[in-house]
């Protein structure tokens, strides 16, 4: 049996920074928080290479005496907690103790800090031991600069993320924080270049628009509810500006970012079904009794227990549901515009007329026999039933009398009326049509000759027509379509279906880089967070492949000149969608992203049934025969079911 030994103070913070300082991220986030709790109003948080080579974080706080320097970077060491009771009343951020020990530990870290503004102490700390400590001259509040993350732990160094991917969770939390701190102005550089900047004016909206655009602060609603044990305020964004994930939801309690499942549940069901499977934006101020929290469960402090969870869901989901009956109330459902001028109540005088455009043919009204060639014994019923209705039945009989004799000395052709819709395609059927399906049938393969020597359709071609045998239209009813081949009943959604089609066409124009693109007069403003807005400047080249032209405008702004015309509807709130589709798809390689990006316009194009002609149900069953995967949509719904005569005879129970 091995020998049991005590672990060296180094290596035991060693191991206690593998469970708080994950990434350069974590890094920023303790310090932070140790300045907001050392009363700091104004915060700048400085990063190199997305923190990998260095990270500064300075603030005007209340500094550190110089003796307790060293206490401050010794494990259990805090000034946050005196007793016992201290754990279950805990008010502040940081209180572990554990978080510059931690940092110093696995990194180069420098202190320069101050408790009066004129004099100032600096020291040095490496691998946990203390380099030096020295007498410097500072204004008020600490400075502290970390360098060479995991310099002695490069074993964690393989489980970082790209550089961009470091920088994007910096940003995250940085913005989290300032959210939770209306009243703390934060600035975030990057290779020194500012990322964001807040006025610490308190003022909760003018975060929003400094970090997700002023659009979207313009359409974020107050919210407010209080009970006796919890105090809510926030902002949420309007039931018509929603985003595909739950990032945009921050839930800050006592100023701290949480994460809660079950918080920001009651969020979405304040909403009701006004979201459409979406996600809003929105920011949760959470004041409670420290008592009813227990944020010692979890090394980052990020997870947290709740006492009274359930009551607190309440009176959140109570009140977004309130902010949004408000906000309908203000904006009526019918908003009347007055005519300008004459020239538009002439239009409308003209469009409401019910005979402007009257294509019935008058009564008297007869065709030649030489214009048209129609199959004998056949009368014109539709106009008959229109002369019934409107001449007594004496006149009726008389002329039905003359069309008889009419017949018995030459067969009257049937002409197509405009006022009947047509349900069969005999129309389009000519006299030689049958000359011409013998002439077909003659030709090889059908009269049992040589096959040609090239066939018309490839072998893939041959395959997919295999895979979605032809069908023989039955009829449609409710959007669905019936079908048949060899006995077997076929049903189709049709919607499903038509994404198909729609998916593939769209895929296969981006494949081939053959994007038709409508030009706009001006160009589209797009402002995004700074998080979003670092990630799509990377995905420009993507982006015009897809046939979005667009261009960086600097301050998280982008700005669109053409679009491409697959792109159906509202073309602002289609191209918000499919950026947010790339923003929140985990999917790394361009073709994945390609299909991604055709299945969601697929499924904005076509989202509802109509009624089809027999003519465009059989060409939707003709164009399924070579859709990549006839059977069900891009998204996996299915779009064609078979029941073979087996199956029919199991459903209604034959042979039994």
């Amino acid at each position: 049996m091995a020998k049991i030994h005590e672990l060296s103070e180094n290596l035991t913070n060693q191991i206690a920074a593998g469970e708080v300082i994950e990434r350069p991220a974590s890094v920023v986030k303790e310090l932070v928080e140790n300045a907001i709790d050392a009363q700091a109003s104004r915060i700048r948080v400085e990063v190199q290479h997305s923190g990998l080579k260095q990270i500064s974080v300075q603030d005007n706080g209340s500094g550190i005496a110089p003796d307790q320097v060293d206490l401050a970077f010794m494990r259990h060491a805090t000034s946050k907690i005196q007793d016992e009771h201290d754990l279950f009343n805990i008010a502040t951020l940081g209180f572990r103790g554990e978080a510059l020990a931690s940092i110093a530990a696995v990194a180069h870290v420098e202190i320069l800090t101050s408790t009066d503004g004129q004099t100032a102490t600096r020291a040095a700390f490496a691998g946990g031991v203390k380099k030096f400590q020295e007498d410097a001259g500072s204004a008020k509040g600490t400075k502290i600069t970390v360098g060479d993350i995991f310099y002695n732990t490069p074993a964690r160094l393989k489980y970082l993320k790209s550089p961009k991917t470091e920088l994007l969770k910096i940003v995250d939390i940085v913005n989290r924080i300032a959210l939770g701190h209306p009243e703390i102005s934060l600035t975030l550089a990057s290779d020194g270049k500012v990322l964001l900047r807040t006025p610490g004016n308190g003022n909760l909206k003018q975060d929003v628009a400094n970090i997700y655009g002023r659009k979207v602060a313009e359409k974020m609603l107050t919210v407010e509810n209080e009970d006796p044990d919890f105090t809510l305020y926030g902002l949420v964004s309007e039931a018509n500006l929603t985003r595909s994930s739950r990032n945009f939801i921050s839930t800050l309690l006592n100023g701290r970012y949480i994460k809660n499942y079950q918080l920001s549940s009651a969020l979405l069901d304040g909403y009701g079904n006004k979201l459409g499977g979406k996600y809003p934006i929105a920011v949760l101020a959470i004041e409670a009794d420290p008592l009813l929290v227990d944020v010692n469960v979890h090394p980052t402090k990020e997870e947290v227990r709740l006492s009274k969870e359930k009551e607190l869901s309440r009176l959140i989901t109570s009140a977004v549901t309130e902010a949004l009956m408000d906000e309908d109330e203000a904006s009526p459902l019918f908003q009347l515009t007055p005519f300008k001028d004459k020239t538009q109540l002439d239009q409308l005088e003209f469009n409401l007329k019910p005979n402007v455009v009257d294509t019935r043919r008058p009564d008297d009204f007869q065709l030649e026999v030489s214009q048209v060639a129609e199959p004998e014994g056949k009368t014109d019923i539709t106009n008959k039933k229109e002369t019934e209705s409107k001449e007594t039945k004496e006149t009726a009989e008389k002329k039905e009398n003359k069309q008889e004799e009419k017949e018995e000395k030459t067969s009257a052709p049937e002409y197509v009326d405009l006022n009947q819709v047509r349900e069969d395609d005999q129309y389009v059927l000519t006299k030689s049509w049958g000359q011409h399906v013998k002439e077909q049938t003659a030709l090889p393969p059908f009269a049992g000759g040589e096959e040609a020597a090239s066939p018309v359709t490839s072998k893939a071609d041959q395959l997919l027509r295999q895979h979605l045998p032809a069908l023989r239209l039955l009829g449609q009813m409710g959007g669905y379509l019936l079908a048949e081949h060899g006995g077997d009943l076929y049903l189709l959604d049709q919607v499903a279906a038509r994404r198909r089609l729609e998916y593939d066409q769209i895929l296969a124009s981006l494949e081939k880089d053959e994007n038709y693109q409508q030009g706009l007069l001006e160009p589209l403003v797009f402002d995004f967070s700074v998080y979003d807005y670092q990630k799509l400047k990377d995905q420009l080249p993507l982006l015009r492949q897809l046939g979005l032209e667009m261009e960086d405008f600097g301050q998280n702004t982008l700005l669109m000149h053409s679009y491409p015309t697959w792109l159906k509807g509202e073309v602002t709130v289609q191209v918000r969608e499919l950026l947010d589709q790339l923003l929140s798809s985990r999917e790394n390689d361009g073709k994945s992203l390609l299909k991604l990006v055709a299945a969601k316009a697929a499924e904005s194009n076509v989202s509802r049934r109509v009624n089809l002609t027999g003519a465009e149900a059989a060409d939707l069953l003709l164009r399924l025969q070579t859709a990549s995967d006839p059977y069900r949509d891009a998204s996996g719904q299915v779009a064609v079911v078979r029941l073979s005569q087996n199956d029919l005879s199991k459903l209604f129970k034959k042979g039994k």
